[in-house]
């Protein structure tokens, strides 16, 4: 979104919603396998329109996902043919500041994100926490998150794409390709 001068508007970190993440389980409010209804009913004590578009409104795609899109709290759903919540993107710009394990993932200097999963996956087993998919964009393999770039006016900001477990053997092919790039 543009303000009048031409730059993004970037939600200051003071007025964005606080969630944290359960890894594989919950965003916020948000549950892996909510139903669309269940989406809108989670959201609908926050915002006045939890949700734009749901399975009626859009075709399926090749990935047998459906999206919905809140967009005044920043999130994009993808759900599963079986009308299950599958995967959670959150808008670098407007979207709630999601934690785990004490670090805010929404809204970061992408390099910055980037070190603390580095610094993570040296504590676990060799080879089992950090991977890369699309364009050099760093996952957490025991979060359940891949922190994709977004452009805000001329800096780069954390859009981090949240996943439950089954996607984690291929992110990439979970989940259709715009999950993958900025808006």
């Amino acid at each position: 979104m543009f303000d009048r001068w031409g730059v993004w508007d970037v939600l200051p970190e003071s007025e964005r919603r606080r969630w944290s993440l359960e890894p594989f389980q919950s965003v916020g409010p948000l549950r892996f396998g909510m139903r669309p209804a269940d989406v809108t009913a989670a959201l609908g004590g926050i915002t006045r329109n939890p949700q734009h578009h749901t399975r009626a409104a859009l075709p399926q795609d090749r990935y047998g996902t459906v999206k919905g899109e809140c967009w005044g709290l920043g999130l994009t759903f993808y759900y599963g043919l079986d009308e299950r919540l599958r995967g959670i993107s959150v808008d670098a710009s407007k979207g709630p500041q999601v934690f785990a394990d004490g670090m805010a993932l929404v809204g970061r200097v992408p390099s910055e994100v980037e070190q603390w999963i580095i610094d993570r996956s040296e504590t676990r087993e060799p080879f089992s926490e950090l991977f890369y998919v699309k364009l050099g964009e760093p996952g957490s393999a025991s979060l359940g998150v891949v922190v994709c770039a977004q452009r805000a006016a001329d800096r780069l900001l954390t859009r981090p794409v949240f996943l439950p477990y089954e996607a984690m053997h291929a992110p990439t092919r979970f989940l259709p390709a715009d999950a993958w790039t900025s808006p």
